[in-house]
């Protein structure tokens, strides 16, 4: 019989996502919980929006995060690396 640990998000009551990784748990957790307050933002804007697609917004903006910080130029984009290229030999 083996015994298997299982991580388990709720909110308000029901169970939204089982893992079996803490660590992907609780990213999964704040996710959810920064999705909460970017629709408590755009909510506190006044634009009306259907819940299903505020919830889906937010749950996007959350997901997408570093996008929107990109955007919001709060985060800089990492620089691609440089290859350096070899010299080729001399045809002599």
């Amino acid at each position: 019989m083996a015994v298997e640990t299982r991580y388990v998000v709720v909110r308000n009551g029901e169970e939204v996502r089982t893992f079996v990784d803490k660590k992907q748990a609780d990213e999964y957790d704040r996710m959810l919980d920064m999705a909460a307050a970017l629709e408590d933002l755009v909510t506190a804007s006044g634009i009306k929006i259907d819940e299903g697609e505020l919830e889906k917004l937010g749950v996007y903006l959350a997901e997408n995060r570093d996008e929107v910080l990109f955007a919001l130029q709060a985060k800089r984009r990492p620089q691609p690396k440089k290859v350096a290229l070899k010299a080729e030999p001399d045809a002599a």
